[in-house]
């Protein structure tokens, strides 16, 4: 599921040619929590959660969302999202920031925006889509 996300370069900064390995570590590394959204013993979405930043910033958590491309527009990112949020309530997390959404992901933007998350910064051409070229980065955050 990660795969296509990464090779498609469109919404995470990673190496669009990072290994299998790489990417499940990078996902499952000390400190993170993975989730799996599933139907019926099938796989719709993954997601992660961990400290933003160590010491006094750890009170924040961060996340990040895939879903599998033929779950795409079946609520499955709300759901994760949601159940995120409640989760990090659960763990004593005070806020949950998102550091690095590309601006072009306009269905991302939006979900988080109506799950309560405001863009408090913006990151002018920091990333470099594939297709568009050059476009913003958001920090976008909440508190819990």
């Amino acid at each position: 599921m990660l795969e296509p996300v990464i090779r498609a370069g469109e919404t995470y900064a990673f190496d669009r040619d990072m290994s299998e390995g790489a990417a499940l570590a990078y996902w499952t590394r000390a400190g993170t929590e993975a989730f799996v959204a599933e139907d019926d013993g099938r796989i719709l979405g993954t997601y992660y959660m961990r400290p933003n930043q160590a010491g006094g910033g750890s009170h924040v958590c961060n996340c990040g969302y895939v879903t599998a491309a033929d779950a795409a527009g079946r609520g499955v990112a709300r759901q994760m999202c949601l159940h995120s949020l409640d989760h990090a309530r659960a763990q004593g997390y005070r806020a949950m920031q998102f550091n690095f959404v590309v601006s072009s992901n306009e269905r991302a933007v939006r979900l988080w925006q109506t799950l309560g998350f405001d863009i408090v910064g913006r990151l002018p051409l920091a990333f470099d889509h594939p297709g568009l070229g050059p476009v913003d980065a958001l920090v976008m955050f909440r508190t819990l």
